[in-house]
C-alpha cells in the first residue's frame, strides 16, 4: 500500500544575512526556491506539498509552475511558527509522512529525500547528517572550555521527515512548554521519542549568505 507523503517547504525567511530575498535569488538562472520545489514535484513518492511564504507574500505563480503545491501559507516571526502554520494544513487523516525542508536548500537530491521517507516510514522520525570534519571547541567569553568529540557530532539537513502523528504530538506539546530546540527533529527529541539519521548529502547547502550561492554554483558544475 502506498503511503501519503506531505512536504512543508518553509520559505518565510527575511533573508537579512544574505542581503533579502534569498528565496528568489537566481541559482544559474532559476529561483533558488524553484531549486528546492523541483525534486519534490518529480518525485511520484510525493503527494503534495505545502509552501511556507513571507505573510503578505503572493504564491500563486509558484502554485501553477508547482502543481503538487496544495496550499501556499504566510510563516511567522520565527522558523517554527512558519513550519507549525504549513503544518496545520496537512491533512492528518490522510498523510502519513511529514517532510520539513529549508526553501533556502536548492540542491536537494531525490536519493536523499527516498532515505528520508524510508527512514521516517519505519523508525517514526528521521534526519540527514553529515559528519564533522574540523575539531570542534567550546567557548565562553573568548576562551576555549572544552574540545568537543568530534567523531559524536554531526550536521544536520533538510528535508526531515516524521510519521504525522510524532510530529502532531511534538507541536501539541510544544504550545503547552517552552521548547529549547531550534528544529522539529529536537521537538521530538523533547518528547522523549527516538530521532533516528541516515546519511546527508554535503552539496546539500543552505544558502544563507551571498558566497553560499557562488559554492552551489561548483556544486551545479560537478
Amino acid at each position: 500500500m502506498s503511503i501519503f507523503v506531505s512536504v512543508v517547504v518553509v520559505a518565510a525567511g527575511s533573508g537579512q544575512r544574505f542581503g533579502g530575498g534569498k528565496q528568489t535569488a537566481l541559482l544559474r538562472g532559476q529561483p533558488v526556491i524553484e531549486r528546492a520545489l523541483d525534486p519534490f514535484q518529480r518525485m511520484s513518492a510525493v503527494s503534495e506539498m505545502i509552501l511556507v511564504l513571507p505573510p503578505g507574500q503572493d504564491g500563486g505563480a509558484l502554485c501553477r509552475r508547482f502543481p503538487k503545491i496544495s496550499h501556499c501559507v504566510p510563516g511567522g516571526q520565527e522558523r517554527r511558527d512558519s513550519v507549525r502554520a504549513g503544518f496545520e494544513a496537512v491533512d492528518g487523516k490522510k498523510t502519513d509522512i511529514v517532510l520539513v525542508h529549508d526553501g533556502a536548500r536548492p540542491l536537494v537530491r531525490e536519493d536523499l529525500i527516498t532515505r528520508v521517507i524510508l527512514a521516517a516510514e519505519a523508525k517514526g522520525a528521521a534526519v540527514p547528517v553529515i559528519p564533522l570534519e574540523d575539531t570542534v571547541k567550546s567557548c565562553r567569553n573568548g576562551k576555549v572550555i572544552q574540545t568537543l568529540e568530534r567523531s559524536l557530532l554531526f550536521l544536520t539537513q533538510t528535508p526531515q521527515g516524521f510519521r504525522y502523528q510524532i510530529l502532531a504530538r511534538a507541536f501539541r506539546r510544544a504550545s503547552r512548554s517552552a521548547f529549547s530546540g531550534t528544529d522539529e527533529a529536537s521537538f521530538v527529541e523533547e518528547l522523549g521519542l527516538p530521532v533516528f539519521a541516515v546519511p546527508g548529502d554535503p552539496t546539500n547547502i543552505k544558502i544563507t549568505k551571498p558566497l553560499d550561492m557562488k559554492i552551489a554554483e561548483v556544486f551545479l558544475d560537478d
